[in-house]
């Protein structure tokens, strides 16, 4: 599937976010920290405030659809200014293994590079695609947190990674 490049969103784009969030959100729940209900029962002034205050990148594919998103944070605290975390990262399964991830993966981490001297991020254990694609970054894991999410139920652990840009 061919896709836009990566363009960074802004609220103008909070419908379309809403859309593949609330899908990445629905289908793979073990993956995100965030919850499905909770984040369909905000409005949409929330995903465009969201967006006007982080940094989200994305891309769309020939029919303006978002098909992949990624964002990056810094903390706005002293102390741990030195790092950013990539998070919310997801790619519908249609534009898996097109390159999609590592152009949305690059975008972030180019912002990064200007800005944080490491990048860290958690990603379910198991999700051997994912480690594949951070590996290849050189993303290295450092931890694992045993029993980090709970869905229905089930917990799932997390591997965290980073990766030094100094």
């Amino acid at each position: 599937m061919s896709a836009s490049p990566p363009r960074r969103l802004g609220p103008a784009d909070a419908a379309a976010y809403r859309v593949l969030r609330l899908e990445a959100l629905r289908l793979h729940p073990e993956a995100f920290a965030a919850d499905w209900a909770e984040e369909a029962a905000r409005p949409l002034d929330w995903f465009a405030e969201r967006l006007e205050t982080s940094q989200v990148w994305a891309a769309a594919g020939p029919n303006a659809a978002l098909l992949g998103m990624v964002g990056l944070m810094r903390p706005a605290t002293a102390k741990l200014r030195h790092k950013a975390v990539i998070w919310g990262f997801y790619v519908q399964s249609g534009a898996r293994g097109s390159g999609l991830g590592t152009a949305l993966l690059t975008a972030a981490l180019t912002t990064a590079r200007g800005t944080a001297e490491e990048v860290r991020l958690t990603v379910t254990a198991g999700n051997e695609a994912a480690l594949r694609l951070y590996e290849r970054f050189g993303f290295h894991a450092y931890g694992r947190e045993e029993r980090a999410l709970r869905v229905a139920g089930h917990d799932h652990d997390e591997v965290l990674m980073a990766l030094s840009l100094g």
